[in-house]
């Protein structure tokens, strides 16, 4: 038997997810599968380098038949053909519970940007999922007295696993990193596979940050591997994939087709789209983004991308899953009608476009959300896969990386600096999702916070106030925006959290010469 190390403590609690069998399972997995990740990742830094070197993406002319054949997935199970709202967040009890009990169909439970993946968050987070799944998760709130239960009929579960990007420190195979995605897949897998087939649902999984369909295939190799060795038929498990980085915008036909047997739909992850317009084009003094608050989805290059995915997946038989509504309901009536305003604009775009669904971030958004897309998917239909936009002009790759107008400003610099200190600081304490300022902020959200700083400095950009954006100034604004973070926050909560830390370690990745590819990678050193 393969031996698996952990390297934190085991308590009772815990030994009944890492079992013996669903060890070896993981083990298995992880021996055939861990080795070809570094090749993949390898495989990044390549085609970055060449971008690097003045060579912009383009669609994949080796992969043209795929883009012009007559091809389609294989099938959409029943619980998934209506995803018109989906709600997202941390495997975290509660969480799970609010979410599963909201007027949504589908909860995409997340192990990956929404939690700082501590020991006690991984293994509880697996706990908590198996619970679910047999309906057997409660919550007594030890401050509030109050009691969380399922409903009768609760959401469609989903699981997001980690990217491909991150090991798991916590659980090695001979001395050896195994992909964190796959110690989730593995292990949410091994144990809930026989309870949700049983109940009429299946295995699904979010799959994140992939950027070519190469490791599209690997995934899919996993999951086949996975259903070989329990005896299921190919295709039981089934994928959503996340098109949330700029490669893979240009292999959105070639995912779908290595994917072919597994997957059921691909997701519009706006906000590491975003960042990874970034970080893919850091070299292009010309394609600098503005403020992070104008880069809306009317702007031309994010329009473009929804769109072709839309396409892309109707021609295929795949649904075309919206982006996140990341705001956060307010108690003043005023300002939650602003609120409630800009989620009805978002998404009445998205379904305009013919998207088969959306995401929101708070339970609180959920009924605006459904209104919308209930008015365009229409009574007696589940999804809007009849919108082919079969008409469209052809969408090029000069579309998908049009340069985004709009001013930088002090006071988006600013709230830039505040925004990722804080969400800095929360994740290094072991929580993947902050309220701040009224949005939901995950990992994606601080990314593009600190990337784009990073940009502006690399390229010496000016603010509209004619201030130059330089190390120095940054560094000014950041002295300033502690004492921001500290009126805000109070005293005492400044004192007993780690915002020093986060602020160096925000320094240290705005500053650097290179642009740190996730922060959450170095960041994972101080959980």
């Amino acid at each position: 038997m393969k031996e698996l190390t952990f390297t934190n403590e085991m308590t009772p609690e815990y030994a009944h997810i890492f079992t013996a069998e669903a060890n070896n399972f993981v083990a298995t997995l992880a021996e055939e599968f861990a080795p070809r990740v570094k090749a993949l990742l390898d495989a990044r830094k390549e085609k970055q380098a060449e971008i690097d070197a003045g060579k912009l993406p383009d669609f994949l002319p080796e992969t043209k038949k795929i883009r012009e054949g007559d091809w389609t997935i294989l099938s959409i199970p029943n619980d998934l053909q209506d995803r018109r709202v989906e709600i997202t967040g941390p495997v975290d009890r509660k969480m799970i519970i609010n979410a599963l009990n909201a007027n949504v169909k589908v909860f995409m439970a997340d192990f990956e940007d929404s939690l700082a993946p501590t020991w006690e968050k991984v293994a509880q987070g697996q706990i908590n999922m198996r619970d679910a799944v047999n309906g057997s998760i409660t919550l007594d709130d030890p401050i509030t007295g109050k009691h969380y239960e399922l409903n009768e009929n609760p959401a469609v579960l989903i699981c997001r696993a980690r990217g491909l990007h991150l090991p798991e420190k916590h659980i090695r195979l001979y001395d050896q990193d195994i992909p964190g995605g796959l110690i989730d897949f593995a292990y949410y897998f091994f144990h809930n596979y026989k309870a949700l087939l049983a109940k009429g649902s299946g295995p699904y999984f979010y799959i994140p940050k992939l950027q070519s369909h190469k490791e599209a295939r690997w995934w899919a190799d996993v999951m086949d591997k996975a259903e070989d060795l329990m005896g299921l038929e190919r295709g039981t498990i089934k994928a959503t994939v996340l098109i949330e980085t700029l490669p893979a915008v240009f292999e959105m036909d070639e995912i779908l087709y290595e994917f072919r047997d597994h997957i059921v739909a691909l997701n519009c992850g706006r906000w590491d789209y975003i960042f990874s317009y970034i970080k893919t084009l850091k070299s292009f003094s010309d394609r600098v983004l503005p403020d992070r608050q104008v880069v809306t989805m009317d702007k031309p290059f994010l329009s473009a991308y929804s769109r072709l995915l839309i396409k892309t997946c109707h021609k295929r038989g795949a649904l075309a899953m919206g982006g996140m509504a990341a705001f956060i309901p307010s108690k003043d009536a005023e300002t939650n009608k602003a609120v409630l305003k800009k989620v009805v604009g978002d998404k009445t775009l998205e379904a305009k476009n013919g998207h088969d669904g959306t995401w929101v971030a708070h339970p609180g958004l959920a009924d605006t959300a459904m209104e919308v897309f209930n008015q365009y998917i229409g009574k007696g239909n589940v999804n809007q896969l009849n919108i082919s936009r079969s008409d469209d002009a052809e969408i090029k790759a000069a579309d998908l990386l049009e340069a985004c107008e709009g001013d930088r400003t002090e006071e988006g610099m600013r709230a830039n600096i505040c925004i990722a200190v804080q969400y800095i600081e929360a994740w290094i304490q072991g929580n993947g999702c902050v309220p701040i300022y009224g949005l939901m902020e995950d990992a994606a959200t601080a990314e593009i916070s600190r990337s784009s700083i990073w940009q502006w400095i690399h390229h010496g950009k000016e603010l509209n106030n004619g201030k130059k954006v330089t190390v120095e100034l940054f560094r000014e604004l950041m002295v300033e925006e502690m004492e921001t973070i500290k009126t805000e926050v109070g005293e005492e909560r400044f004192k007993k959290g780690r915002f020093d830390e986060a602020a160096t370690i925000m320094d240290r990745f705005t500053t650097s010469k290179e642009l740190v590819d996730f922060l959450t990678v170095p960041a994972y050193d101080y959980l």
